[in-house]
């Protein structure tokens, strides 16, 4: 493997370069590294490039290393990656005249290539999973709390009454969104790259169809350059990864504020919280903050990914490969994330009657005021807004409660604002500040109305099967190709 080098490997590369990777690889990568192996071979057998009766002793000598594990593979730094380990093993059972005829056709570079894209494939299910997981619960909370009124907030300000389940119909449309983005990521990366060797391909006449369709790939990549050089997809999926963290880290931050004593209109279970080691009343709201940590550890993989990737040739090296790392921590974050984010979410205890209470008496109700002025004393709406705006400053400083606005008070307030008296029926104004009328009125598509978020929420599980079924169909079809290399014969 060295015979160009005439210096042995110094103990400082073997130490912190290939030690590290070898023993994460072993870990990560022996089961798919095997399909390879057991996929280019049965390809080899089939074109004639390998004889039957030599394919068949490397296949078993292959089976051999698969059932003593990976953590039973010897591993030597010296030979610097796992597949050379494994060749290794092979050569020793078989010799070298049978076993080195394994790496006909390819090189370590198409060969690595399909390894994180198959490494890379297993993750971003994974992840799809948890994300599908964090959405059923978050469906079941919204089915129950379609009538849970609660303030919206715009800048952290009361805004207008909405519902729990509008604002859970909410982040289920940006989780909605996540998934599809993993689902084109996962298109560009179920694509594979065996047979595209060094970058210049082979002159043995492989079938990369094959190869492809036993490894469960979609399809082979079009050009042999790019099958060894393509690191966008590490970028894409980090991309997605980071946005779909950035979507969790401020769904956490909005329960990490309504969890303080200010709001405490949300409490997170105890399973899930940490105390103080002196201040014995505290409970927090662990998981969240780091939810939110993480998602900065998402933001700088994907930082130093990029800066690994760029001013690099488009072909293979070694600095283009350490982008995998930021991936692989990536996914780590995000999974570690989705798993926190779902059983907070499980076990949260809304404060119901303080969420409501709060609407009474916040102002968030005053829109609707201003909306009933504009219907029933034909103003135009920004008359309307000064003259609600003039009125609850006035209210604040004189401390009256929003519930004391009455008809008289918008005529004082509305004569001194526009130079008239508007007149505004007792049930106008009593139907414009109840919170619940104020949500129900509110009932155009994609508003906060009861019936409209059950139709929002009726869309949002219909969109949650249909990720579901693709899920699962992409899940069986890995597992039915990985089923048939397990029981392949030579």
């Amino acid at each position: 493997m060295r015979e160009r080098l005439k210096v042995d490997l110094s103990e400082e590369v073997i130490k912190y370069l290939l030690l590290p990777a070898l023993k994460a690889e072993q870990k990560r990568s022996f089961t798919n590294i095997m399909d390879i192996n057991k996929g280019h071979l049965v390809m080899l057998i089939s074109k004639g490039i390998v004889t039957r009766e030599d394919g068949q002793k490397i296949m078993d000598a292959l089976e051999e290393i698969i059932q003593k594990g990976a953590s039973n593979l010897e591993l030597d730094p010296k030979l610097e990656e796992l597949y050379f380990n494994i060749e290794a093993a092979l050569i020793n059972i078989v010799g070298v005249e049978v076993g080195g005829q394994l790496h006909t056709g390819r090189s370590r570079n198409d060969l690595y290539a399909t390894l994180a894209r198959l490494n890379s494939r297993d993750s971003l299910l994974t992840i799809c999973e948890q994300i599908i997981r964090l959405r059923d619960e978050l469906i079941k909370i919204a089915e129950n709390s379609f009538y849970t009124v609660m303030s919206g907030y715009t800048h952290m300000q009361p805004a207008e009454p909405v519902t729990l389940a509008h604002y859970l119909s909410a982040i289920l449309s940006a989780l909605e969104r996540d998934y599809q983005r993993f689902i084109q990521t996962f298109n560009q990366i179920n694509i594979s790259p065996l047979g595209s060797g060094a970058m210049a391909s082979t002159s043995f006449e492989i079938d990369r169809e094959e190869t492809s369709q036993l490894l469960g790939f979609n399809g082979p990549m079009n050009n042999s350059i790019d099958g060894v050089a393509s690191r966008d997809y590490v970028l894409e999926a980090l991309s997605a990864m980071n946005i779909l963290m950035n979507n969790l880290s401020r769904f956490s931050h909005d329960l990490y504020i309504w969890s303080t004593d200010e709001f405490g209109t949300v409490e997170v279970d105890d399973s899930v919280a940490a105390c103080s080691s002196i201040m014995p009343q505290k409970k927090n709201p662990i998981t969240l903050e780091h939810i939110k940590a993480k998602s900065g550890h998402v933001m700088g993989a994907l930082v130093s990914a990029t800066s690994c990737l760029k001013n690099t040739s488009y072909g293979h090296s070694r600095d283009a490969t350490e982008s995998f790392k930021y991936l692989w921590d990536a996914f780590s974050e995000v999974d570690a994330s989705l798993h926190l984010m779902t059983v907070t979410v499980k076990t949260l205890k809304f404060n119901e009657e303080k969420m409501f209470l709060r609407t009474l008496e916040n102002f968030s109700t005053v829109t609707e005021l201003a909306n009933t002025i504009v219907r029933e004393a034909n103003l135009s709406f920004r008359e309307a807004h000064q003259i609600v705006g003039y009125l609850v400053s006035e209210i604040m400083d004189k401390k009256i409660s929003v519930s004391k606005i009455n008809s008289e008070i918008v005529k004082d307030i509305s004569k001194v604002v526009i130079g008239r008296e508007v007149s505004l029926t007792k049930e106008g104004i009593q139907k414009a500040l109840d919170p619940i009328q104020s949500v129900e009125l509110k009932n155009t598509s994609g508003g906060p109305a009861p019936e409209e978020v059950k139709r929002q929420v009726m869309k949002l599980n219909e969109s949650l099967k249909r990720d579901r079924e693709w899920l699962n169909e992409q899940q069986d079809s890995i597992h039915h190709k990985k089923q048939q290399l397990s029981k392949v014969q030579a």
